[in-house]
């Protein structure tokens, strides 16, 4: 069995990564963000290389792309700024929230059944150039290596239902892994209870944004499951926040679960970029919050785990279907 991670500049061997960002926000460019989310609206190749050069001088190797079909990724644009940052970015197929699809009805209405071919397509042969927003479909080389499905609140809805079966058909077909959007950091445990259902292997799956909620009891509860968390609210938090990200790290690892764990910055907010005037940088992750888990107790092995070989090893899957 050989695995790889799919970037898009093609498949690399996993032991190639370095340090990975688990959950970042590149390209971020539609109708509806740049009328509706002016803060969020991420469109410009220079500006990223700008920030990602950055975050590659201080060390990151690879990143992971994290947002789906239809709601603002562009494939080319990512392999323009990996092509010239040298970092390897890892894109995302799936589907977001409803909030990112006013005028694209079918990505909240569609069955499992109509969405699960098109995430295997990108996985398998390119993501479309027109991001599945037209009735034309032009595959680029650009394949995706992550599967994304979303809930928008704790117990969900019709829709979200037929999106996680999509997501876990895409995965069994591929093998590639599946990230998910906690919205608010909450709703993992139901996501779990869909996940379980429709037969998906936990470890092969990561919950996002779940430090958004300081409650150890809730992320025990779900590091038992056997599922890995992304934790990226670091950005956002002042070094010495109490109980912020860098404190659940500590509390997580002291209960034995350094090896679920991944960080990442979802740093889609241009008010963070050190490039658009912003502080404190995608840079940071790597560079100075090291030091602030370093003074919460987490050792140097367990960071080299956090970025590097957890990762790795989540990010690899055998596309010739192995397991």
């Amino acid at each position: 069995m050989t695995t790889i991670v799919r970037t898009v500049l093609g498949d690399v061997n996993p032991a190639t990564l370095g340090a990975t960002y688990m959950h970042e926000h590149l390209i971020l460019d539609s109708l509806v963000i740049a009328e509706r989310f002016p803060h969020i609206h991420l469109h410009s190749v220079d500006d990223a290389v700008a920030e990602v050069s950055l975050a590659k001088a201080a060390g990151v190797g690879a990143m992971v792309d994290a947002m789906p079909c239809a709601g603002g990724r562009d494939p080319r644009r990512l392999a323009e700024i990996s092509r010239q940052t040298g970092v390897a970015i890892v894109a995302t197929t799936g589907l977001h929230v409803a909030k990112y699809y006013a005028g694209h009805p079918w990505a909240v209405t569609a069955s499992a059944e109509t969405l699960a071919p098109l995430f295997i397509a990108d996985i398998t042969n390119g993501i479309d150039a027109y991001d599945y927003t037209g009735p034309v479909v032009e595959r680029t080389a650009v394949r995706a290596g992550i599967i994304k499905v979303a809930t928008a609140q704790a117990e969900p809805d019709p829709h979200a239902k037929e999106l996680f079966a999509a997501g876990a058909a895409a995965h069994q077909a591929t093998r590639a892994p599946l990230l998910t959007h906690c919205d608010g950091g909450g709703g993992g445990l139901e996501q779990i209870t869909m996940l379980t259902a429709l037969g998906v292997d936990l470890s092969r799956v990561v919950l996002s944004h779940t430090d958004r909620i300081a409650d150890p009891g809730y992320h025990r509860e779900l590091l038992s499951s056997g599922v890995n968390l992304e934790y990226d609210q670091a950005l956002r938090q002042p070094p010495d926040e109490p109980e912020g990200t860098a404190w659940l790290v500590a509390r997580m690892v002291e209960e034995g679960y350094a090896d679920q764990l991944m960080l990442g910055t979802d740093g889609a907010r241009r008010s963070l970029w050190i490039t658009l005037g912003g502080s404190p940088g995608l840079a940071y992750l790597h560079d100075r919050f090291v030091d602030v888990l370093a003074a919460h107790g987490v050792a140097a092995e367990v960071v080299g785990r956090l970025f590097v070989s957890n990762p790795a090893r989540f990010l690899a899957f055998d596309p010739e279907g192995g397991a």
